[in-house]
């Protein structure tokens, strides 16, 4: 029984109980546990951002931004064209107030007419509009509709930090964190990065955690845990994952194995592959609830499927021995050689591999060759 290139949903009830463990050992290591080393930083600046940005709120702060959704990106299609915006006329204008002028620089943006968007933020810009100053910086970052120029990016989104901005305030501690664009300044990257989260932005708040571990890793989980918090709640997968490790070892919350377990199954869902692959592992081996090898299965043969090493190794194994799903030797062989390939085999895949007849290694070879990720 093989499983298809599917996200692995859905809840199925295993077989009998049997323990698998992590290959590559260290790969997948709880990262919290030795001060936090291995927890991913969600970046945004100079890069093609996660977190798109939003025309501001009615009602919010005048200037302020749109703290933005987790997912989604608006489009990188770079161009030129020109999207004439008329002003509202007559009744319905009278009756009911038009879009601002920033609102009309970030409905440009959105729709992908970056040039419009520049002529329109660039006047507010100047003018000291925040929103405006992080529009450009966001397209200078990115080289939306113009050349990517990281320290004019770095220029516009400074300005809307010190005006209180949180999206500026975050783009600019990343761009301070990374020192590239700017000089390195880890201590006002760390003041911008709190503000930000303080005002509820959920990468800033899974990064200001980080930076807690990394400033006290023996005291900073406690307070870094609320922050994870509520970036996990929020939808940050990272986040996520971070409060399933500290639940599983009691680092700045009582130790919940279920706890750990229901954030590690978010964090999957998101699409976390280290996630994938922990929660996977979890199921087969029962830990922080009851086992379901087949749905285990299907997390770790989905990881496996977009090539990660780890799970590569481990579905390897699990149809070697039946776990999760039928044993398949076949299958179990070009696993192992993938495995192999990818240098993280074992002595127990070496010695399955060679244990194997001539026409079946052959065979795993080709099968392994026609293997593609995706």
């Amino acid at each position: 029984m093989s499983a298809a290139r599917t996200s692995p949903a859905g809840r199925e009830e295993g077989p009998k109980r049997r323990s698998v463990g992590l290959a590559a050992a260290g790969l997948l290591a709880v990262v919290l546990a030795g001060g936090g080393a291995g927890l991913p930083v969600a970046h945004a600046a100079g890069d093609a951002v996660a977190t798109p940005l939003e025309r501001p709120e009615r009602g919010e702060a005048e200037g302020s931004g749109r703290r933005t959704a987790q997912t989604g990106e608006a489009s990188d299609a770079a161009g030129g064209s020109k999207d004439p915006v008329e002003a509202p006329a007559g009744d319905a204008a009278k009756a009911a107030p038009g879009p601002t002028k920033t609102d009309l620089a970030y409905g440009a943006f959105q729709r992908g007419y970056y040039l419009t968007a520049v002529e329109l933020a660039e006047p507010l810009a100047n003018l000291g509009d925040p929103a405006a100053q992080t529009l450009l910086g966001e397209i200078y970052s990115r080289g939306l509709g113009v050349k990517r120029n990281p320290k004019e990016a770095a220029r516009w989104y400074k300005a809307a930090a010190s005006a209180g901005n949180s999206e500026a305030q975050f783009r600019y501690a990343m761009m301070l964190i990374e020192g590239s664009a700017v000089k390195q300044d880890e201590a006002q990257a760390r003041d911008l990065m709190k503000a930000a989260a303080e005002a509820g932005l959920p990468l800033a708040e899974y990064n200001f955690a980080q930076m807690l571990i990394e400033t006290s890793p023996a005291g900073g989980f406690a307070e870094a845990a609320r922050y994870f918090q509520k970036a996990a709640s929020a939808g940050v997968a990272e986040a996520q994952y971070a409060m399933s490790q500290l639940y599983a070892n009691g680092r700045g919350v009582t130790a919940d194995p279920a706890r750990a377990r229901a954030f590690l199954h978010a964090a999957a869902l998101n699409g976390f592959t280290i996630a994938q692959i922990e929660y996977g592992i979890w199921l087969i081996n029962g830990k922080g609830g009851p086992a379901k090898p087949e749905e285990g299965f299907r997390f770790l043969r989905y990881a496996a499927d977009l090539g990660n090493a780890i799970a590569i190794n481990r579905v390897a194994h699990l149809y070697k021995d039946g776990i999760g799903t039928e044993p398949d030797l076949a299958a179990a062989a070009k696993w192992a050689v993938l495995a192999k390939r990818m240098k993280n085999s074992d002595a127990v895949l070496d010695d399955f591999f060679r244990g194997l007849d001539a026409d079946a290694q052959k065979a795993a070879l080709e099968a392994a060759n026609r293997f593609r990720t995706g």
